[in-house]
């Protein structure tokens, strides 16, 4: 049976009750989406599987970036296999995850890669403007927060640039198209503005 966006939207809230880490996950779906259609591939497909790439980090995180297989992302992927999600958005699932040396292959693989973390910091980027908003929000923006290393700690920026290199795609046409895939929920993001 085809899993459906809202068989991954039950799985996904029903592992997920921070608002914040859902919000990730919508964000990264939207990106998923946006390079789906731009490449000509699946976009359902490619959707889910940004829906549900962290879907288990918030009860099994890994802070540590072992491979525990009763953690994030090995233990998501064991539920999405036992559920019967497609091995392709398994493997693309596994390989956002530096630490499983997992080898990103195809175009889904390593757009999932290149829009987690930047996802984040566009997110941020947004957040600090007066009316957090990213309506308004630039590339040339992002790029100056990528330079303040005290500006959203968390997002590695050497995978942001690493992504987009892998993905084939200027870093700045990159950014814009996260910006521009946001924008198509900013209200369920939370940066619609205030």
């Amino acid at each position: 049976m085809e899993k459906t966006r809202q068989d991954a939207w039950e799985l996904m809230t029903a592992y997920t009750s921070s608002e914040s880490l859902r919000r990730h996950m919508l964000a990264v779906e939207a990106a998923m989406r946006f390079y789906a259609r731009k490449f000509g591939e699946d976009e359902e497909r490619w959707g889910i599987t940004g829906l549900l790439h962290d879907f288990d980090y918030e009860q099994h995180p890994n802070p540590d970036a072992v491979a525990d297989p009763n953690e994030h992302p090995l233990f998501g992927t064991r539920i999405l296999e036992e559920q019967g999600y497609p091995d392709d958005v398994i493997y693309a699932i596994k390989g956002h995850a530096d630490y499983l040396d997992v080898t990103r292959v195809s175009p889904m693989d390593k757009t999932l890669y290149a829009v987690d973390e930047l996802s984040g910091l566009v997110t941020a980027a947004a957040l600090v403007r007066p009316d957090k908003s990213i309506f308004q929000l630039e590339p040339r923006s992002v790029r100056k927060k990528m330079k303040d290393k005290a500006f959203a700690r968390g997002v590695n920026r050497e995978d942001v640039i690493r992504g987009a290199e892998d993905l084939g795609v200027d870093l700045d046409e990159h950014i814009a198209a996260v910006i521009e895939a946001m924008r198509s929920i900013a209200g369920d993001l939370g940066l619609a503005g205030s």
